[in-house]
């Protein structure tokens, strides 16, 4: 029927006669024509014989439709492939990503889903099903279509999948509509009718059949993609105004007749009702599904395609006119494939202030409006625009969405729906894929230690930067706080405090032995030596608050040098004390060549060379690889700690080494010389001393070596603190308990006496 209407508005002007044209006064020019595709590709292989340019308006140009044998076509709608990416878009914008598809069992449904598939795939997005419609219902064979019946039923009734996306052509709708009514369901408010419909063009509810013998609300709430259309100025005046009597071209009358359902006084027709038309009826007065009086997409469609003709035939003709030097403007020369040059890359503005342009491909530049479907009772419905897909905006904004204006199912109380295969995973967990299944279903699993997700849906989880660390929930990062041991917190006022009050009873021993500086006990075991080891512990007390304070530039660098010099002539003075003990008793003896060494000489000797090596290894040390300060972000899970890197853990090692090889060699000393007759020798004191002292340092290593963080800088404070006042006690309290609290045993006849 295409093929012979086609050839009947070719050729026939009083009669038909192929491949002739007998009317002059008429000279096609363009074809604006037909609403689908089939129709349109039928138009097409006999128009394009006779170069005729055609225009569609209510069809995609297929892909057949560009091969060069139809070159002639133009295609007034946006390119199909704008569609599926707005669909994409729309399915994420909503989080849908479990949708059920239904399309026609035919090569058009099967080159969509080749199409959709990998779209679909790559944003995340899954399908439940896929059921192809046969175009034709099977009535005759009742098996098969309850079968098939059956089979639809029990996917419209799955409660994962609320979002169906519908592709074909308005019998579609009819046919699903029809499978639903023939299930004749009890409970009208079943899940099945709990869906939301996403419908893609050229479906349209245009469709007065439709209208008047079903009803409509399986699809109330439903999203459907039409073509971008925009309010014309005195259209819908003109559509007031127009009556069968101003137009008697014999196609508004039949119009007419049809959407008032009544018979227009004619003679050479029959009636078609019993009613009949007075010709006066106002179309504003029709249910909207039965007539609209706003610019559709289809009539947008048209009336852009109407003005590209004309725009077309303008230049053409004033081509022509400039080419022969002549001003007056003619048609009835013109041809038909001479329009062709001026529509391909056609651009101008319509009246509605829009952009009107074909491409290289003779595909119309333009987007989709996103109309919402609003049922009623009375089985009449209305379309409401709710958003725009525009192809051309920038990325990431084409697609606008009002979600406030649409109006979904009732069943979902105006909620969004939701179309997923399970629910969502919060923050804190990721998805785990369930084997067997698609991708879109998963299992929430917690994150594991040290990882956190932050949205809904990780695909996994994430490590936190490394100056961040893992909330409790792991949903966030917090940021870790500086820390380092200060005065400031128990464990530093502990040390701090412990540190003075060493410092002050070291002050207390030394300022007795000052005044009593004259005392036999003080005179018997050289007081310069006394004096100086007791100034030595007070600054190894005093070097400890270095490790208190926040570490810096300067405090990094004084504080193991500091802690190392005053704690080697501290050393040095008691192997200084210990070797004068032995020496002095040597030089007792009848005849003795060691008197000459009981001086002073020796032990400034001892205590000067053994001081001056440690402080050449902290000069080698602080002038290639000193000490600085840095931020330790691993050894706490919670928090960052500011601390002293030692630069070169062999100089660091070296200086405790030296102090171990001296406080080794002063306990050797002692523990040799500790039974010499002597009242007040000292040696056994200071055996005990170096014993207190090697067994806080050879504890120190693994303590030191198995702590992080302000543990390791509280381990050093307490070995210095614990084996300085191992010195102090073992050696200065015994001596000043006599001078305190025995005086009487602080005399040179005790001296002799005891000797």
């Amino acid at each position: 029927m295409t093929y012979r209407t086609t050839l009947d508005l070719l050729f026939k002007s009083q009669e038909f006669v192929p491949n002739y044209k007998c009317d002059n006064q008429k000279n096609l020019m363009a074809i604006i024509g037909g609403l689908d595709a089939p129709t349109s590709s039928f138009m097409a292989e006999s128009v394009n014989l006779f170069k005729i340019p055609q225009l569609t308006y209510g069809s995609f140009a297929q892909e057949e439709f560009q091969a060069t044998k139809f070159s002639s076509l133009y295609c007034m709608v946006p390119k199909e492939d704008h569609q599926y990416i707005g669909i994409i878009k729309l399915l994420l914008h909503f989080g849908w990503t479990w949708i059920g598809v239904f399309t026609f069992d035919k090569n058009t449904g099967e080159q969509f889903l080749q199409k959709m598939h990998p779209l679909l795939f790559q944003n995340g997005i899954c399908l439940t099903f896929t059921q192809k419609i046969p175009q034709q219902a099977p009535f005759e064979q009742l098996s098969a279509l309850f079968a098939l019946i059956t089979i639809i039923s029990k996917k419209l009734l799955d409660q994962k999948a609320n979002v169906f996306l519908v592709y074909g052509e308005s019998f579609m709708i009819l046919w699903l509509r029809t499978i639903v009514f023939l299930r004749d369901y009890d409970n009208k408010e079943s899940a099945s009718f709990r869906k939301v419909w996403i419908l893609m063009f050229p479906i349209d509810f245009i469709l007065t059949g439709f209208h008047r013998a079903w009803d409509v609300q399986l699809y109330h709430g439903s999203l459907s993609f039409t073509v971008h259309s925009r309010e014309v100025q005195g259209f819908k005046e003109f559509l007031q105004v127009i009556k069968p009597s101003t137009h008697k071209d014999g196609f508004l009358q039949e119009v007419w007749e049809q959407l008032f359902d009544c018979s227009l006084s004619n003679e050479e027709s029959p009636p078609i009702s019993n009613q009949t038309c007075s010709g006066e009826e106002n179309l504003e007065n029709l249910p909207s599904p039965l007539f609209e009086m706003k610019m559709t997409g289809q009539s947008y469609s048209i009336y852009n395609a109407v003005y590209a003709v004309a725009h077309s035939l303008h230049e053409a003709v004033r081509s022509r006119a400039q080419h022969r030097g002549i001003k007056m403007f003619a048609f009835s020369n013109l041809q038909p494939w001479q329009l062709h040059p001026f529509l391909q890359g056609i651009s101008f503005n319509n009246s509605a202030g829009e952009r009107v342009c074909l491409n290289e491909k003779r595909e119309a530049a333009g987007g989709f409006d996103i109309t919402n479907l609003i049922t009623f009772p009375n089985r009449s419905f209305q379309k409401v625009t709710v958003g725009v897909l525009d192809p051309s905006a920038p990325k990431g904004k084409e697609l606008f969405i009002s979600e406030d204006e649409i109006i979904w199912h009732p069943a979902f109380n105006q909620v969004l729906p939701i179309s997923l295969c399970n629910d969502h995973c919060s923050p804190g967990y990721w998805k785990k894929g369930i084997e067997g299944k698609q991708f879109c279903c998963y299992d929430c699993v917690s994150c594991p230690e040290g990882k956190i997700s932050n949205q809904k849906d990780m695909d996994d989880c994430f490590e936190c930067s490394k100056d961040h660390y893992p909330d409790k929930e792991q949903k966030e990062c917090i940021l870790k706080p500086v820390v380092f041991l200060s005065f400031e917190e128990t464990l530093g006022t502990g040390l701090a405090s412990a540190a003075l009050s060493f410092f002050f009873l070291t002050s207390w021993v030394l300022g007795t032995f000052i005044k009593h500086r004259d005392t036999p006990i003080v005179k018997a075991n050289n007081r310069s030596l006394t004096y100086t080891l007791l100034v030595s512990l007070l600054l190894c007390f005093l070097s400890s608050l270095l490790f208190l304070s926040q570490p810096g530039k300067v405090t990094c660098l004084l504080r193991q040098s500091a802690f190392g010099l005053t704690f080697s002539v501290a050393i040095s003075s008691v192997l200084a004390k210990t070797i004068t003990v032995v020496v002095a008793f040597m030089a007792t003896k009848p005849g003795s060549q060691m008197r000459k060494w009981v001086e002073k000489r020796l032990a400034f000797s001892i205590v000067l060379s053994c001081s001056i090596i440690q402080g050449w290894i902290c000069i080698l040390w602080l002038s290639t690889s000193p000490p600085f300060p840095e931020l330790d972000m691993y050894s706490e899970l919670q928090e960052m700690t500011l601390q002293c890197n030692e630069g070169s853990a062999f100089f660091f090692y070296c200086v405790l080494g030296y102090m171990g090889v001296l406080a080794i060699a002063s306990f050797i000393v002692a523990f040799l010389a500790r039974k010499l007759p002597d009242s007040f020798n000292e040696a056994k004191f200071i055996t005990f001393s170096m014993l207190a002292f090697c067994s806080v340092w050879i504890s120190f290593f693994p303590a030191y070596l198995s702590t992080k963080g302000k543990a390791m800088v509280a381990v050093e404070v307490f070995s210095i603190l614990a084996s300085s006042a191992a010195l102090l006690g073992c050696i200065f309290l015994p001596k000043c308990y006599i001078i305190v609290f025995k005086p009487e045993l602080n005399q040179r006849e005790q001296l002799i006496k005891r000797t």
